[in-house]
């Protein structure tokens, strides 16, 4: 019970904090280099993301981050739980957004913050937008931004890694951008599987080698989406038995 009051006090409080840099960041010159601008923007999730999964006492092992290219990529991820997310910011130096539920525009702070990293809502009630949540997303890989995606679409809190939904990879047809698939195991032993209470755990975060468009541009997206979670379901399975 400890760790959940101090995890959670302390992403609260690092949030309130965090309002008068957030503000200083919207006003970065124009003319700043967008490389260096973005780098300043993820500094103080990142800050945030280490310290919050060494509250957890939790350790994350990372392998594969030379697997990274250089310019915009799409990260594709299974989804074990909410721990994904910290784990992800923290391990990963490129810096990046997500594709997120809209619902989470509502939460004060962190969705400015969510903003400020070129996060992307999507509203998975009216196709219409989420359409457009999507063709946004497109721009913002083409402009030089990287995203994460979850392709199962919700947590499978440690049980057997969902199917994976296709529309997601339409980001990566439209914009022409690697997609690096990302294996998380361990994030579900932190907080779903343990009534709701957070605990240490050993969490490891495998990359795979980059899928460039010319190997996936004459797949259908469903071809795709399984090729991409057969990987992941791979990394994960080795890593089980490394174990």
């Amino acid at each position: 019970m400890l760790r959940l009051i101090a995890c959670f006090l302390y992403m609260g409080g690092y949030l309130v904090y965090t309002i008068p840099r957030l503000s200083r960041l919207k006003r970065l010159p124009e003319d700043l280099k967008p490389d260096i601008k973005k780098q300043l923007i993820h500094d103080t999730p990142k800050k945030w993301a280490k310290t919050f999964m060494t509250l957890t006492g939790s350790q994350v092992e990372v392998e594969g981050l030379h697997h990274i290219p250089e310019g915009p990529v799409l990260f594709a991820s299974n989804h074990e739980g909410n721990f994904d997310i910290p784990v992800l910011i923290g391990a990963i130096e490129k810096p990046f957004g997500f594709i997120s539920k809209i619902e989470v525009k509502k939460v004060p702070v962190l969705s400015s913050w969510m903003e400020a990293i070129d996060c992307v809502f999507i509203d998975r009630k009216n196709r219409d937008k989420a359409a457009g949540s999507i063709m946004s997303g497109v721009e913002l890989l083409k402009k030089g931004n990287s995203l994460v995606i979850f392709p199962e679409g919700t947590r499978s809190k440690g049980g057997p890694v969902g199917l994976f939904k296709a529309g997601g990879f339409r980001l990566a047809k439209d914009s022409g951008v690697p997609i690096v698939p990302i294996s998380i195991l361990g994030t579900a032993d932190v907080f779903e599987k343990n009534g709701r209470l957070v605990k240490p755990a050993k969490i490891k975060v495998t990359i795979s080698p980059p899928v460039y468009s010319r190997q996936y541009k004459d797949k259908e997206l469903i071809s795709l989406a399984e090729e991409i979670r057969d990987t992941i379901l791979q990394s994960r399975n080795e890593k089980r038995i490394a174990s």
